[in-house]
């Protein structure tokens, strides 16, 4: 998913749980997984955890969506994960815990998934949920006129991706409530990390009637329904979010906190001074930033803890629009950064360079990780001869001697402005060219960026569940919504819609490897590190943590 903050040093048994997540979707489930929900490593399992206490912590702009058919990002995914409840939920290592569903049963050619359902769970206003409402929910998603950057997340789903492109209807789309209780997919192909996507929220469910009696329902508390551990109480906007606990939720004796305030701050230097000044008790993970130059400083006097996520900083090239249109053009830009000296002198956060997308704490086969298997240090490398070279020769077949004004994009944020301007001077220094930095806030930098008006942009990426594809299909695939820099090479689409059908995960694997390869080969984006993520908590709370892919798990936390 998109994301906003920086993020950093994991620890070998988070890997290894994140690896076990796409592994156990496939072997523990064949035969029906009957486990009563957990709350997962996000949950204090002792018997005294005090219940009441008020959670407070900060985002940096406003959710530009609550709407789970439209959320794109990591600001709104956070708010999202107390209001509303999927088939399963993510653990903070990245395994998937039955929540509405307690359970599945996959045929043996692994096509046909069958949830069971809870037949206790209830939205807000009281009505039960049911099969379907995850029909509705999904086909919604899917459906053109909601126009979700996400409907590709559900494109796994037999006559999915059709309907989205309007060449199926919604009835082909294969799901269907054979009861109030059971839920029946089918999906094009055998997919083991299935229970992991179905956590996501573009699988979430929507309470139909409220859907359709307004079309603005998400963006007000008091027009929402949801069936999750938390209800929005207010939405003060611009200033703060307030959620309490749902009387209604089926686990509510895993919910402790009394309150939860989300105050937005888009200033890391007023974050910080709130969580000194005991106004907060949490920075990180996407809520709330420690600023650059008191990064170092806390990590060194163990005030903060620093742990490596599964997230990627990069940025994306207009590839539609001159002079990044031209490959030799994009690669001299990418070839004239000295990322060790971002992460050394701006970031400081023990963050890893990067030279593709998909970050090291990816899982991939016979218990090793997708980076071992294919290392991103033969990809290209910083060199600014070759830099100078490749500029002068992509001008050249674009017969200009002078290249246009170029204005590099970011969202506000300190340590954003911090790399654009490194970058930029990087730019002068090393290639001879003039680049204009530029902010925005988040909601309409995400709307500049989604809809192509820029020249280069800052991006990141956080792992939505623990597989390669994730970073790559994602992001480099002509038909995602998210490839905001329209990269479109038809064999790089090609290898991955046949990685989709892939009977095998090493032949899986191997063509995503090909695919990532090609692109970084085209520079389609220009990568920069592989995030860290640096967190602040106060010594009262217990639960809450930075989850694998950098983000904060908060809902079932408490308070000593």
């Amino acid at each position: 998913m998109k994301v906003d903050k920086k993020k950093g040093l994991l620890l070998p048994l988070v890997v290894v749980m994140m690896l076990a997540a796409v592994l156990s979707a496939c072997s523990n489930n064949n035969n029906g997984n009957n486990a009563a929900p957990s709350s997962s490593a996000s949950s204090s399992s002792s018997a005294d955890v005090k219940k009441g206490g008020e959670f407070r912590f900060t985002l940096a702009s406003e959710p530009p969506s609550l709407d789970p058919a439209l959320m794109t990002d990591a600001q709104s995914s956070i708010v999202a994960a107390g209001l509303y409840e999927g088939l399963y939920r993510l653990d903070s290592a990245g395994e998937p815990q039955p929540a509405i569903a307690t359970g599945y049963d996959v045929s043996d050619d692994g096509l046909v998934y069958t949830f069971k359902l809870r037949d206790d769970a209830t939205w807000s206003n009281g009505d039960k949920v049911t099969a379907n409402d995850f029909v509705y929910s999904w086909k919604r998603a899917l459906a053109p006129e909601t126009a979700s950057e996400y409907a590709y997340m559900l494109f796994y789903i037999k006559g999915a991706e059709e309907y989205n492109a309007g060449t199926g209807s919604a009835d082909d789309v294969a799901v269907k409530a054979t009861d109030d209780t059971t839920l029946e997919v089918t999906l094009k192909s055998a997919t083991p990390y299935f229970p992991s996507l179905v956590s996501h929220y573009t699988y979430l469910p929507v309470h139909e009637a409220t859907v359709e009696a307004n079309e603005a329902w998400a963006a007000d508390a008091s027009t929402i329904v949801s069936n999750g551990p938390f209800l929005l109480k207010e939405w003060a906007h611009e200033d703060k979010l307030v959620l309490e606990p749902n009387p209604n939720y089926f686990d509510k004796d895993k919910v402790n906190f009394s309150k939860v305030t989300i105050s937005l701050v888009e200033d890391n230097n007023t974050v910080y001074n709130m969580f000194q000044s005991d106004d907060i008790d949490w920075i990180g993970a996407q809520a709330g930033q420690v600023p650059t130059d008191r990064t170092a400083q806390v990590i060194a006097d163990g005030s903060a803890q620093v742990k490596a996520i599964a997230s990627s900083y990069y940025y994306v090239f207009n590839t539609q629009k001159a002079p990044f249109n031209n490959v030799k053009i994009r690669k001299a830009f990418s070839m004239a950064i000295d990322r060790q000296s971002i992460i050394d002198n701006i970031t400081q956060a023990n963050q890893t360079p990067a030279y593709a997308l998909v970050p090291p704490s990816i899982a991939g086969t016979d218990g090793k990780l997708f980076r071992e298997m294919y290392p991103d240090t033969g990809y290209f490398s910083e060199d600014i001869d070759e830099a100078k070279k490749l500029l002068a020769e992509g001008m050249a077949e674009e017969g200009i001697a002078q290249l246009p004004k170029i204005t590099l994009l970011y969202n506000t944020s300190e340590g954003h402005k911090a790399i654009a301007e490194a970058a930029a001077d990087m730019w002068r220094k090393n290639l001879g060219v003039e680049v204009a930095v530029t902010n925005q806030e988040w909601g309409t930098f995400l709307e500049t960026r989604d809809a192509g008006q820029f020249d280069v942009a800052r991006a990141g990426w956080g792992a939505d569940f623990n597989h390669a594809i994730n970073f790559t299909y994602d992001l480099i695939h002509p038909k995602s919504g998210n490839n905001d820099g329209k990269y479109d090479n038809e064999q790089v689409g090609k290898w991955l819609d046949e990685s989709l059908a892939a009977t095998d995960e090493a032949t899986r694997l191997d063509l995503i490897a090909k695919a990532e390869k090609q692109a970084i080969d085209d520079m389609a984006v220009l990568p920069f590190y592989y995030y860290t993520t640096v967190t602040m908590v106060k010594d009262d709370i217990e639960g809450v943590t930075s989850d694998y892919s950098g983000h904060i798990d908060w809902v079932f936390g408490s308070k000593k």
